[in-house]
């Protein structure tokens, strides 16, 4: 059964709606209405698979039967069946493209997300590698899920999930103290409180108000080898979980990881990340 939310569900309605519209013109002049055929999805090249469970979701919605051929979080090779779908050869032929365009994007962002976690945690077992809000409007919730199916953490889902002090919100309000507390004033004690820092003054101001998490935003891999040290000799680094963020990637990550951090955070997961060539085959039954 698929497990996806509802609402997914109907944002999957939506994308077939605005790639179909009024019908797919050239399947319908080519193809006869009592055609039916097999169609199976595979890999292209090696991949962390993921958005099989969409492509289940869009099958259920246009009467297709499907059999999954392979698990998502799994690496598939070149030529490894992923999916067969079964039904009519014109809904089949309709749903190729959006399902493709999933299965593709998704297993771009696994794939790239498990790499990361695997060269970062060759030097820090322990360490998070989180996306962000760098995401593609309408696409959030896959993007994420395949940071997630990647081995990764998803981070905020949107704004009301936690309090994250950025450097805007500080300048507003007049400093880090400030913005902390008042945050810590506002809002519940189920809400952790997340604070970007650009100095190690302002981690240390962050960490006296009581912030739950301390950003270190586009600090050098040395520079946060540095924060770290000073915040253990003053006793503050049990205090709170570091986290660390501004333009790492796979070339980068293992010398942040090394440094004795909890998270690391990368946009670049989302935004910057290559689709995973995939192909659907059709054939009659």
């Amino acid at each position: 059964m698929n497990t996806l939310p509802p609402e997914i569900i109907e944002t999957l309605k939506k994308f077939l709606e605005e790639d179909v519209r009024s019908g797919d013109i050239t399947t319908n002049v080519t193809i006869p209405v009592e055609k039916t055929a097999l169609a199976t999805v595979y890999a292209r090249e090696k991949a962390v698979l993921a958005g099989i469970k969409e492509a289940e979701a869009i099958a259920y919605l246009t009467g297709l039967t499907y059999e999954v051929l392979a698990f998502e979080g799994n690496w598939v090779n070149s030529g490894d069946p992923v999916i067969r779908l079964r039904g009519s050869a014109r809904t089949l032929l309709t749903v190729e493209r959006l399902i493709l365009n999933i299965i593709q994007r998704m297993s771009g962002i696994a794939t790239k997300t498990y790499r990361m976690v695997s060269i970062a945690r060759e030097v820090n077992p322990k360490v998070k590698i989180a996306c962000t809000r760098k995401t593609t409007p309408g696409f959030r919730f896959f993007e994420k899920r395949a940071v997630v199916i990647g081995g990764g953490d998803p981070h905020r889902y949107s704004l009301d999930d936690m309090v994250l002090i950025k450097n805007n919100h500080i300048t507003a309000v007049g400093g880090v103290h400030a913005a902390v507390s008042s945050a810590k004033d506002a809002v519940s004690f189920s809400k952790k409180i997340s604070c970007e820092v650009r100095t190690l003054q302002e981690a240390q101001e962050a960490i006296g108000a009581g912030a739950n998490i301390v950003l270190l935003d586009n600090f050098s891999p040395k520079d946060v080898g540095g924060v770290v040290e000073v915040l253990k000799s003053k006793g503050m680094r049990g205090n709170v979980i570091l986290e660390v963020s501004g333009g790492i990637n796979e070339e980068n990550v293992r010398e942040y990881a090394r440094n004795e951090i909890d998270v690391i955070s990368s946009g670049s997961l989302t935004h910057s990340y290559n689709a995973m060539d995939f192909n659907m085959r059709l054939s009659l039954n």
